[in-house]
């Protein structure tokens, strides 16, 4: 399994990235640094990365989950409802998204991130 570590002002995490292209592509880049932007329960920065949707792509996808969204080449990180949620409340991505992996911690700790705050993602140990 491929650690990762998200880290802002006021949260530091790690994360597990899943065995697919798009998780590849991103741990290959690592590290990616960027302003925070927040959609609801949900965090998103650009990565620069051009990737393209995967089979098992989905845009609604549980707490705690971390997604690639190919409109905004962006890293995402889902921690609750998003404008796009439905009646349940599962985290809703604003269109299709790849599911890159999962955060394994508490991921509503990262309500304590504010727009524009610097986020950034690495390899654990690094």
């Amino acid at each position: 399994m491929r650690t990762i570590v998200i880290e802002t002002d006021s949260v530091t995490m790690e994360a597990e990235l899943r065995d697919t292209p798009a998780a590849s592509a991103i741990w290959e880049a690592l590290p990616i640094t960027g302003r925070a932007n927040t959609w609801g329960d949900e965090i998103y920065f650009s990565t620069g990365l051009n990737l393209e949707l995967e089979a098992d792509a989905t845009e609604a996808m549980p707490v705690g989950s971390l997604a690639y969204w190919p409109p905004g080449t962006a890293f995402c990180i889902l921690f609750g409802p998003t404008p796009a949620s439905g009646r349940d409340g599962m985290p809703t991505l604003a269109s299709t998204s790849n599911f890159i992996g999962s955060v394994t911690g508490d991921a509503t700790d990262f309500r304590a991130v504010k727009g524009g705050a610097r986020i950034t993602v690495r390899r654990k140990g690094d």
